[in-house]
């Protein structure tokens, strides 16, 4: 609208718009002929009218004398006293302008100014002199600067004591201002008289204004006209404000203040406003008059009577000119309507209205016929620290007060107003909606009551703002570390992939209570909250201006969020609440940015709560700080200081600490969704939803745990029940052919149609299949019939999605379910495999290469990956449905799964063992049929009456190679009785393989009609068992010895190999089945009068101290279990056994609950009969349907307390483990999944116990079955196969222990196998095939941290001769090279012991010790090996042998083909190169791992085939990671350079091998361009090249 716009200086409105001299300046430059100052500012200054009057320029406003004499709050009251206005009592009560004795109020003469003595009467300068004032007025009292309003300049005191202070911020606020005291006036009414006048002494009232909603005496709503006045009332102060205006000649428009006492009906002076006010819209609207348009009028001279906007209001004609009596005007003008007008301000209404400022985001403000606003910014704009406040009014009319409240309601609701501050508008609505407001009973105390009684605007529901806030803090940190994580990348650097994290905490403190929520990202889309163990979904959609779109219980909500420093601000449709960071009262932050004042408080005082410490402006008004709490001050910030937001002034120490901890933590979860109805999707939409779940989560996107494995479970088990639904494929066609409707020929969707009707009604059909081919023949058909291309690629282009879909299902709804799994299983194999070659570093360095134009590619690689954990969950879930549901698809899945078994990382060892065992699986016969198949042999043993018993029918059983436990227990409780028998034996005969067993016999306790079928054994210890000794032998009779109960059924051929009466110890034992716990225990004494008397005829007593080997003492194995604890070993050692199978129908008691209970039982009274009748060992076989027993032992030399190590394992197997060899450690067992594999985690015993371990490893034992082998062919093809399969079977079961938190701790773990068949072999055949199994899964060993591998093994070098044990011995300690030793187990003739004997000349460490050596813990070297592997690099010392091993391989290649060629004995030459005292280097073969510090260095001389008489000598210098992490000292230094220099002097190459921990340093990818490269060669580049150089400008 301007013709010319003239930039002004910035800062505050001294240096611009109430600045006079450059208002002047700039108006006489542009040449204008009026100035129009509007209001505030310079617009109530007499020096602008006056400076522009002696220029010639109009000012269109009063006169300078007018505003001289009422726009100063002082003036105007003594000219009001004048003319006999009633005024509050004041500083110049009783002080009149006098004129020649008389009156003025009555005189024509015109006030043009208050003389100084008089106006200095009225002033108050010092706060003494306003205490003395105040005591003559009476408290409370008004402060005011008679320069100030708008609220500012202005404070109430309630007495003496807070007067000085509020005295000097009303200095501060308007420095240089002269001060006045008036009294307060209690419920009073701002009313207001709008005037007009003009240059020939007219002057009128134009209605008035009701201002009285303020705070901090700031108008804040005002309404026109007024209604709380009585009509003659208010008319007696319209004509009080016209005779003050025509008293001191008053032109233009202006206002006069009075506050009304609506109890005595009485109105006094306030204040006359020589300017236009901001509320003029209310007076304009009821009087339909432009007071700015009549402002322009009156300075050009216009009279009122010839104004048409006032003629109109008189009801003359707009057209005539004739003049009105303004004063006894026959037409009394009256309002239209009602107005009401609304502030809209920058403050924060929930902290006392405190300002601020910042930019606005958004402002969307849609006016109406009724409803008009406009504002000082707009979007993109903001508010500067000088600037008011207020940036916007609102208008809205009205027939009537409350129409017009009913539209600014509705306005004020869809006003948009988003940018850095809070604004009053939500409040606005709260106060228009009270019902003190509609019944107009408000005063000028009214809103700052409410402020104090903490009246806020309504505000969201505290747990959606919890979602929103959690959702908006959540939605920016990821977003913001994804797009960090991108740049980093693009700038050739790689950040932890930890930084990428979908999963945020996030702590919100609203109104003192403490919210903590968990907010996971579950998709591109998604979320997941979690709130004290409840979970919300929501969908999140973010819009350009930065609004989340958030729908969550069925709603939708447009929300923002603005963060502050130590808040954020969410903003939830058209309600704001804001949530505190934290809540430290120690910290005093500034609310708003501003500049500090002064301090209150001194530093170092005391402060107490609620009380004012220090002083700030806020724009243009002073506002004082309080403290929360109470305690010592100290100040960061200087008096004068310009503060941000959220600024830290001081800190305060706290008298009470436990105050800063009195937060109310939420504890309840989210409420129920009962209002929201739940949605019935259809079949293809659950698979949908399901599909997009499982995409996400191998994305990365899986919810926090413990929902996501129940989600999982859940998300697959809705999948794969869909996709096995027959009505999919039919939905998910017919919503195709909806989609394309109309767009298709008819014929073709009526035959389409038809197949799929015909597909319906035969829908439950067994036979019936998904019409692909036929619907798929259908488009074909009809397309062949086209003659012109375009209407072929049309139809194509129609049917597109429907040719799709029937591909998806060509090979039926099967089919289709394959193919999805098949997919769900690629996606996570094709993220999988990026990481499986090598370090993260070099995964992602290779993934940037192939994505170097989107790194988006590689984040989201990277994500994925992140959450492998979770991934495998998924992947698990998903294939253990699969063999469960769908056994028959694993393997036609099989190479898909067979690709799943390559990953060789840990993070993958779950899946890869879970793909093996379903692969396994796959090709064994499921429980039912093996269960079958056990039935058929028992009973083909039996004759067709069931009378005879042929136990050669059994050995297949015996010797099978597959674990039989599951199934075996199954027939202990057959209905066949010789079944039952059966079952007991070949259980005994296949556990105690090893033992000589020589009698067993079966017996029947119980009372007729309730027998129970026991076996008895007998058996000898191996001559090689720990616990064998040399005694007389038992030559007695069971039969003879024990106390029948019963008949004897008969007992089985004994052995005729083993010999009873050979000097050995013999053990007797017991088998029993029963129903349940109860039952056992009710035939307990009859099971122990099986046994025969104990001790035995003849048996003699031992020191049982070296008897009783134990893997574990039972202070290391029951850290609770005192010496005392222990019963004492009874004089004579107990030699039975007792074996207890009984059923277990609680699938929910898990093995320690079981364990306690069995141990409960076998500590209290039975313990002593137990010892009486010489139990060496009760074992409990806890029996469940269709798995393996679970065995629990309990041995008479730890007081029947639970040996744990043979927990789950039958204890007649230890001695075929070889338990015994690991007591040197600790003990732990590992479950596994496979039965047949026995993982056990090891800790190095020590003498202060577990605190100085540092040798941990896991060590891997297991058995093969199977009957001897009779040929060579079969023994090879035995041991290739059937090794191999154990070998994997072992390392899957090791990567399951590497689960355990110390398996890191790991290293030189150990894999024994036991071959219990024969095999005809040559030993070195067997070494060949043991060296080539290490070598195809070396890395994976190596992985594992397998170093040492047993395999125990009967072979006979022929047919016809005797059976030899074999023991191979292999070890790989330094991971460079195999060391492999081949030992026969042979007996001593002296010691009757059996030990190692090594096969062939080589002789290996365990050659001469005995078999039952115990295996040495990690030595010094080894310890040294584990710390260097573990920082990734090789021990220095290992370095001579790795050369070695080189030489070796070359002139293995070298001999390759040339006859009579042997590489030298000697291929090396090595020896270590010290420094002595003085640091002279000589020659030293000392040991390894003696260095002192960390630099070793050798000279070498290596025989090779092109030097094999002088070798070729060199320096090798290599760092020592394991010595001050192979850091150059000084002494390092100074060995590097005497080698080197040695290197030099005899002119021979000098290697060094790097291996410390020094940082990788990278160069820039932008850089690398610039260096260029001379080689020698171009085409050769592996010569030396001359120099390497630099281009120093980009190409």
């Amino acid at each position: 609208m301007a013709d010319q716009y003239v930039p002004v200086p910035g800062g505050s409105n001294n240096n611009n718009y109430a600045n006079v001299d450059l208002i002047v300046d700039i108006a006489r430059r542009v040449n204008v002929q009026a100035v129009w100052a509007g209001w505030g500012h310079a617009s109530e200054n007499p020096k602008l009218p006056e400076s522009l009057r002696k220029h010639g320029i109009q000012f269109l406003g009063p006169p300078e004398h007018a505003m001289w004499s009422l726009g100063d709050k002082i003036a105007s009251s003594i000219v009001a006293e004048t003319a006999g206005v009633p005024t509050l009592p004041w500083s110049g009560s009783g002080i009149t302008l006098r004129n020649g004795g008389g009156d003025p109020a009555d005189s024509k003469e015109i006030i043009t100014t208050v003389p100084d003595e008089i106006y200095k009467k009225a002033c108050v300068d010092t706060a003494e002199d306003g205490l003395r004032v105040s005591l003559v007025i009476g408290y409370p009292v008004m402060i005011k600067a008679s320069g100030g309003g708008g609220g500012k300049g202005i404070r109430k005191s309630e007495g003496p004591e807070d007067f000085p202070a509020l005295f000097r911020q009303v200095q501060a606020e308007i420095p240089g201002s002269p001060i006045f005291i008036m009294k307060y006036a209690h419920s009073a009414r701002h009313l207001e008289v709008q005037l007009l006048a003009d240059t020939y002494g007219n002057a009128i009232s134009l209605f008035g204004r009701d201002c009285s909603i303020q705070r901090r005496h700031q108008k804040i709503i005002e309404e026109a006209p007024v209604t709380i006045v009585s009509r003659e009332m208010f008319r007696e102060m319209e004509q009080a404000a016209v005779r003050l205006a025509k008293m001191v000649g008053y032109v233009s428009a202006g206002t006069v203040e009075y506050l009304y006492m609506p109890e005595d009906d009485r109105f006094y002076f306030l204040e006359l406003n020589p300017r236009l006010q901001v509320e003029h819209p209310c007076t304009e609207m009821v009087a339909d008059v432009n007071l700015p348009a009549a402002q322009l009028q009156i300075a050009m001279g216009i009279p009122l009577h010839r104004i048409k906007d006032i003629r109109a209001l008189y009801q003359h004609e707009s057209w005539t000119n004739n003049p009105i009596d303004f004063d006894n005007s026959f037409a009394i003008p009256n309002p239209k309507g009602h107005v009401i007008a609304c502030r809209i301000t920058s403050e924060n209404p929930d902290e006392g209205f405190k300002p601020s400022s910042g930019t606005v985001q958004e402002l969307n403000f849609r006016s109406t016929k009724n409803v008009w606003g406009y504002f000082s910014v707009a979007a993109s704009g903001g508010l500067h620290e000088f600037a008011d406040s207020q940036f916007g009014h609102c208008f809205a009319w009205g027939e009537d007060r409350e129409d017009a409240r009913e539209n600014m309601v509705v306005a004020l609701k869809d006003l948009c107003i988003r940018g850095d501050f809070r604004t009053t508008v939500e409040y606005l609505v709260t106060l228009l909606e009270t019902e003190t407001f509609q019944n107009n009973d408000v005063d000028t105390g009214w809103l700052d009551r409410l402020i104090s009684e903490k009246v806020q605007a309504e505000k969201p529901d505290a747990l959606l703002g919890v979602i929103c806030a959690g959702l908006h803090i959540a939605d920016t940190t990821i977003t913001n570390a994804f797009q960090t994580f991108q740049n980093s990348l693009e700038r050739g650097q790689v950040l932890p992939a930890s930084t990428l994290n979908n999963s945020i905490d996030v702590e919100l403190i609203y109104d003192g209570v403490k919210y903590a929520v968990q907010v996971t990202k579950m998709g591109i889309t998604n979320y997941l909250l979690v709130l004290n163990n409840s979970t919300k979904e929501a969908e999140v959609h973010r819009l350009k201006d930065g609004c989340l779109l958030i729908s969550v219980e069925g709603a939708s909500h447009s929300t923002y969020m603005k963060e502050e420093v130590d808040r954020y601000r969410i903003i939830i449709g058209n309600k704001t609440c804001v949530f505190e960071k934290e809540d430290d009262p120690t910290l005093m932050r500034a609310p708003s940015a501003g500049k500090l004042l002064n301090y209150v408080i001194e530093d170092g005082g005391r402060v107490i709560r609620n009380q004012p410490y220090a002083e700030i402006e806020v724009m243009k008004m002073v506002m004082t700080l309080s403290a929360s709490e109470s305690g010592t001050i100290t100040y960061i910030k200087r008096a004068g200081a310009v503060l941000d937001c959220g600024a830290v002034i001081a800190k305060l120490e706290l008298d009470d600490p436990n105050r800063a901890k009195n937060l109310e933590v939420f504890r309840d979860p989210f409420p129920p969704n009962v209002d929201v109805p739940q949605q019935v999707d259809k079949l293809n939409h659950v698979v949908q939803k399901c599909r997009a779940a499982v995409d996400q989560a191998l994305a990365g996107y899986a919810s926090p745990e413990p929902y996501f494995a129940r989600a999982t479970q859940d998300t697959i088990e809705t999948l794969m029940r869909s996709l096995r639904d027959p009505h999919l494929p039919l939905l998910e066609l017919h919503e195709v052919i909806s989609s394309v409707f109309g767009r298709l020929p008819q014929a073709v969707e009526r035959a389409i149609r038809g197949q799929l009707q015909h597909y319906a009604s035969n829908i439950t059909s067994v036979l019936c299949q998904f019409p692909s081919q036929p619907i798929a023949n259908i488009i074909d058909s009809y397309a062949a019939t086209l003659q012109k291309r375009s209407d072929r690629d049309v139809f194509f282009l129609n049917t597109q999605a429907i040719v799709q879909l029937v591909q998806r299902y060509r090979n039926g709804v099967r089919g289709h379910l394959k193919s999805v799994i098949q997919e769900v299983l690629k996606k996570y194999l094709d993220v999988e495999m990026m990481f499986q070659h090598g370090h993260y570093d070099k995964c992602v360095s290779k993934l940037m290469e192939k994505h170097k134009n989107d790194m988006s590619e590689v984040v989201a690689a990277i994500f994925s990956h992140g959450q492998v954990q979770k991934k495998n969950v998924l992947i698990i879930t998903l294939i253990d449905h699969l063999v469960s549901h769908e056994p028959g698809l694993a393997d036609e899945l099989s190479p898909i799964l067979n690709e799943l078994t390559t990953l060789g990382k840990s993070e993958n060892a779950k899946v890869a063992l879970k793909a093996r065992q379903v692969l396994i699986s796959a090709h064994q016969p499921s429980y039912e049929l093996r269960r079958n198949q056990v039935e058929s042999i028992f009973l083909s043993a039996i004759d067709m009456y069931g009378r005879n018993f042929h136990p050669e029918y059994l050995q297949k059983l015996i010797d099978s190679e597959t674990s039989i436990f599951d199934v075996l227990h199954d027939f202990f409780f057959h209905m066949n009785t010789i079944v039952r028998m059966a079952s007991y034996e070949v259980y005994i005969r296949r556990a105690y393989i090893a033992y000589g067993l020589y009698c067993l016999q079966h017996r029947t306790i119980g009372h007729r009609g309730a027998e129970n079928r026991v076996l008895q054994f007998q058996f000898n210890l191996p001559s090689s068992h720990p616990n064998r000794i040399m005694g007389e032998p038992n030559h007695g009779s069971i039969a003879q010895k024990a106390d029948h109960n019963g008949p004897l059924i008969g007992a089985l051929l004994d052995d005729p190999a083993l010999d009873p009466n050979t000097h050995c110890c013999s053990r007797f034992g017991v088998m029993a089945a029963f129903n349940d716990f109860e039952e056992y225990k009710n035939s307990f004494d009859k099971l122990l009068a099986l046994y025969p008397a104990f001790p035995p005829e003849g048996h003699i007593g031992h020191d049982h101290s070296g008897l009783f080997q134990t893997i574990e003492d039972p202070q290391s194995r029951r850290g609770s279990l005192a010496a005392g604890d222990l019963d004492p070993l009874p004089e004579h050692e107990p030699i039975h056994i007792l074996n207890v199978a009984f059923k277990h129908l609680s699938l929910t008691d898990d093995d320690e609950t079981i364990s306690r209970m069995l141990e409960d039982y076998c500590t209290s009274d039975v313990k002593q009969t137990l010892l009486q009748k010489g139990i060496r060992r009760i074992t409990f076989l806890v029996l469940r349907a269709q798995m393996y027993p679970k065995y629990f032992s309990f041995r008479a030399k730890d007081g029947f307390l639970e040996d744990k190590i043979y927990r789950h394992l039958e204890p007649a197997l230890a001695f075929q483990l070889e338990i015994n060899r690991l007591r040197t450690y600790s003990l732990e067992a590992i479950p596994t999944p496979n039965n047949k594999i026995y993982l056990y985690l090891g800790s190095a015993k020590t003498d202060r116990g577990d605190l100085n371990v540092t040798d941990y490893r896991f060590f891997v034992r297991s058995i093969i079955r199977h009957s001897d082998l009779v040929t060579k062919e079969a023994s090879v093809e035995f041991l290739q196969t059937e090794g191999e399969r154990v070998l994997l079977e072992a390392m899957d079961a090791l990567e399951v222990g590497f689960s355990h938190p110390l398996a890191q701790k790991t290293d030189c773990n150990q894999i024994f196998l036991n071959f219990v068949p024969t095999v005809i072999m040559d030993p070195n055949k067997i070494e060949e095939h043991v060296r080539g199994m290490i070598m195809r899964y070396g890395s994976r060993l190596w992985k594992l941290r397998v170093l040492e591998a047993e395999l125990k093994i009967n072979i006979r070098l022929s047919a016809n001769e005797e059976a030899i044990p074999i023991r191979i011995s292999v070890n790989n300690e330094s991971g460079y090279y195999l060391d492999l030793h081949l030992y026969k187990e042979v007996k001593d003739s002296r010691s009757g012991h059996t030990k190692f004997e090594s096969w062939g000349l080589k002789q290996g460490f365990l050659h001469g010790r005995s078999t039952d050596t115990p295996y040495m813990t990690k030595n010094y070297l080894q310890q040294k090996r584990f710390s260097a592997q573990t920082n990734g690099t090789t021990y220095v010392y290992d370095f001579p042998e790795m050369f070695r091993q080189a030489l070796l391989k070359q002139w293995r290649e070298f001999n390759d083909g040339r006859a009579g060629r042997e590489a030298p004995l000697q291929v090396m030459d090595c020896v270590e190169l010290v420094l002595d005292a003085h640091d002279n280097l000589y020659e030293n073969n000392r040991l390894p791992g003696e260095n002192n510090i960390a630099m070793v260095a050798w000279r070498m001389v290596l025989t090779t085939p092109q030097y094999p008489a002088e070798g070729r000598e060199l320096i090798v210098i290599a760092n020592d990671i394991t010595n001050k992490i192979g850091s150059f000292g000084p002494r390092e230094d100074v060995l590097f350079l005497k080698a080197s220099e040695l290197a030099r002097s005899k002119g021979i190459p000098r290697i060094y091998l790097a291996a410390n921990s020094g940082a990788r340093i990278g160069l820039a990818e932008e850089i690398k361009p610039l260096f260029k490269i001379a080689w020698e060669d171009p085409s050769e580049p592996e010569k030396v090249h001359r120099t390497v150089f630099f281009i120093d400008h980009w190409p």
